[in-house]
């Protein structure tokens, strides 16, 4: 017999007492076309990821082409802030505000082009002394190599080996060929001063409208914060520079003592590049500074330059440990670690600019939070002050190891 089917039956069954017809079973062509159908908002899904993708990608690039620019923008709002005391101040005593920017911009362009042209003219000086004085140079070279290692070079041979040589050659190509390069680059610089001198000028001149532009787009509780951040922001950049001017005048000073005492030219104007250029250029100024006094005094003396050298750097440890420290803390009131590792946070990501705005910044953001963050009354325990505290049996572990040990009687023989 044919296997029977109970379900069929049954489901025959009620369809013959209802009068209904049985619903037929898909067929499996059907039933593969329902599963592999694409569901509707897949198409949808897909298209907005592309669009979020290509956005991304667009708004990356952008922000790479426009990253010298955004730098730019930042470098004229610090100095914008910079200025912003002595604008409103001139403001206060019924000035103009974009006139009172005018002026102090235009005594700080006089303040550097003189310092420029000063010192363009000392080093086209000792350059001209320089090139004068090269054949007693090497004439002086010349004759300390043939009593030393007993040749007999003379001066003609030498020159007519340096003009005729092939590195020379290349050199002077090469020197051709990078002139367009420096060209560039110096139209480059130009060009970046004036658009940080525009920035930061619109930013000085037009500074209440920029806050009242600011604050009309947030609620009264958010615009009280941003002006307390904004007045902290340039009191704590007004301080590092004063900080930081006064240590130039400190430095400049010191180094014009030194040089005029050994009888180095142009010490006046040596004193005020060491000032200037040790203090304002972060990581290498300190180098800077110290290698053209040393250069320009071994034109006078060698022995000169070592003790110009010599005095750099002992200066420069009396800076660090002990002139530095006080300025900051009264000024900007940070501690020298952090002011250290926020000038490396800076040139890791924005390079020289970042070393120069990171000690600003990082003091306007502390003393921001410092506001937002309660703070308690210290107990007066011994460890605050950094004493070990002792033991509960009032000794320390060194105490209770180095104490002898109590002779115990020796128990009684029992009889």
């Amino acid at each position: 017999m044919a296997p029977i089917d109970e379900d069929n039956e049954s489901l025959t069954g009620d369809a013959a007492a209802t009068g209904t017809t049985r619903p037929e079973r898909p067929t499996a062509p059907d039933a593969v076309a329902a599963v592999g159908r694409m569901p509707r908002w897949l198409p949808r899904a897909m298209v907005l990821a592309l669009a979020l993708i290509a956005a991304f990608q667009l708004g990356s690039w952008a922000f790479h082409q426009l990253t010298g620019l955004l730098i730019n923008i930042l470098i004229a709002f610090f100095l914008a802030l910079a200025i912003e005391p002595a604008v409103s101040r001139m403001a206060a005593r019924g000035m103009r505000r974009g006139l009172a920017t005018f002026l102090v911009f235009l005594g700080l362009t006089i303040a550097v082009a003189g310092f420029v042209t000063l010192l363009g003219s000392m080093l086209a000086g000792q350059i001209i002394k320089m090139v004068e004085g090269f054949p007693d140079y090497l004439d002086s070279l010349i004759n300390w190599i043939n009593e030393s290692f007993h040749t007999e070079l003379r001066r003609v041979d030498v020159q007519e080996g340096l003009l005729h040589s092939d590195w020379l050659r290349k050199y002077a190509q090469n020197s051709a060929a990078g002139v367009l390069d420096v060209s560039a680059q110096v139209l480059g610089g130009l060009f970046q001063m004036l658009t940080v001198g525009l920035f930061s000028f619109c930013f000085a001149a037009d500074g209440p409208r920029l806050r009242r532009a600011l604050c009309s787009v947030l609620p009264p509780a958010r615009q009280a914060e941003v002006l307390r951040a904004w007045e902290i922001a340039v009191d704590k950049t007004g301080g590092y520079l004063y900080s930081r001017g006064l240590m130039a005048l400190i430095s400049g000073i010191a180094h014009y003592i030194l040089l005029q005492a050994l009888g180095v030219p142009y010490a006046p104007v040596l004193g005020v590049w060491v000032g200037l250029v040790s203090q304002f250029i972060p990581t290498i100024g300190t180098y800077l500074a110290g290698a053209l006094p040393m250069l320009i005094a071994f034109t006078v003396d060698p022995w000169y330059a070592v003790w110009v050298l010599a005095f750099v750097v002992v200066y420069q440890q009396f800076e660090n440990y002990m002139l530095q420290p006080k300025l900051t803390a009264r000024t900007v009131d940070i501690h020298p670690a952090v002011a250290f590792g926020s000038v490396i946070a800076g040139t890791a990501l924005l390079g020289a600019v970042g070393a120069l705005i990171a000690i600003p910044a990082v003091a306007t953001l502390q003393a921001f939070l410092g506001a937002y963050v309660k703070r308690y009354a210290v107990t007066d325990d011994p460890r605050v002050h950094g004493h070990r505290s002792r033991g509960p049996g009032g000794a320390g572990v060194l105490a209770r190891i180095r104490r002898p040990r109590a002779v115990q009687p020796e128990p009684e023989e029992s009889s």
